[in-house]
């Protein structure tokens, strides 16, 4: 029997639970609001809500615990800065969790896990590096237009 041993594993290696918790974490911060499994956001908000804590303090070492446990200097900066001035006054419970249904491709039980007085232009905010590359190429195209003449079309024979 396992009465009293911690946390849910995940069916997970402990390296994969903590890499997948500080993604989740990351992208929490980010977004104020992920889907996911009931279980992982179960175990995710008390992590959340203790980072949050560590993040009100707003100190140098509380930065640097901060930076150990995420390794994103953004997520840092938006904890001490805009995080922790929305949650001053808050004892605990920064985040919630709603459940929302059940996944299409297995049925496993679906949550949201936001945090609690998100900003809702905070969704979505991060479109990803493929939209940074598409930005690029759009300037690059723009400062170098192709201009095309009538002999360097291809004719069909």
């Amino acid at each position: 029997m396992r009465h009293g041993h911690g946390h849910r594993k995940l069916n997970r290696t402990s390296e994969h639970r903590k890499a997948m918790f500080q993604n989740m974490i990351n992208s929490l911060i980010k977004h104020e609001q992920i889907k996911t499994t009931v279980p992982k956001a179960k175990e995710l908000k008390p992590i959340i809500d203790k980072v949050i804590t560590i993040g009100k303090k707003n100190t140098l070492a509380s930065k640097k615990i901060l930076f150990s446990k995420l390794q994103d200097k953004s997520s840092v900066t938006k904890l001490t800065t805009i995080l922790s001035k929305r949650y001053e006054k808050r004892n605990g419970g920064y985040s919630r969790v709603v459940k929302s249904g059940f996944r299409f491709g297995d049925n496993a039980p679906t949550a949201y896990i936001e945090l609690v007085d998100k900003d809702f232009n905070a969704k979505g905010q991060d479109s990803g590096p493929v939209q940074k590359k598409a930005d690029n190429k759009n300037e690059q195209e723009s400062k170098n237009p192709v201009v095309e003449s009538k002999d360097t079309k291809l004719t069909k024979k």
